[in-house]
């Protein structure tokens, strides 16, 4: 009978053996398909740092070290950027003083009434020097291209004059507004 006992116990040994290895394949069938996804999940909740502490003086050192590397550079575009806009202010300036001289130059030409009411006197005045003058003397040929010469000369500098008193009214303008802006 103690033989019967204990391959009788044998037999449930055996079979509670063969019962854990089951219930174990079956466990380790199921953990296989649960650990499958795991480098996917590793990734997806692998904790990304987004800030990091370090001390002060570390900190302090590094911001110093920008400011001594990034300065010149920034100090540099700053200064081109106060030449570029002095350049266009001087720019701005003289287009104005421009469009002020030709504004004046503009103002002292007649209108089309003007023009030929000037037109109509001047041609009596030279009718009546014609006349004055052919009753004096009769010029010949080349005294009377002289002379047309003579009143040529003499309206181009009239207009040169004109032109350098517009030219000075407007230098007088530009000196004092930049007296006043120096002023102000």
């Amino acid at each position: 009978m103690a033989s019967s006992t204990s391959a009788s116990s044998y037999r449930d040994c055996v079979s509670s053996l063969r019962t854990s290895l089951s219930f174990l394949e079956s466990s380790v069938a199921t953990l296989g398909h649960g650990v499958e996804d795991f480098p996917r999940l590793a990734t997806v909740l692998k904790t990304v740092r987004h800030y990091e502490l370090i001390p002060q003086p570390t900190l302090a050192a590094a911001e110093s070290s920008l400011r001594d590397e990034i300065g010149p550079f920034i100090a540099l575009l700053l200064d081109r950027a106060d030449k570029q806009l002095e350049r266009q202010q001087r720019r701005i300036e003289t287009l104005k003083a421009r469009a002020d001289l030709n504004a004046g130059r503009l103002s002292h030409y007649p209108t089309d009434d003007e023009y030929a009411r000037t037109k109509e006197a001047k041609h009596r005045h030279a009718a009546a020097l014609k006349n004055k003058n052919a009753k004096a003397k009769t010029l010949d040929g080349g005294a009377a291209l002289r002379a047309k010469v003579v009143h040529q000369r003499k309206e181009a500098l009239k207009y040169s004059v004109e032109r350098l008193e517009l030219e000075v009214q407007q230098k007088e303008r530009e000196l004092r507004v930049r007296l006043e802006q120096r002023g102000a």
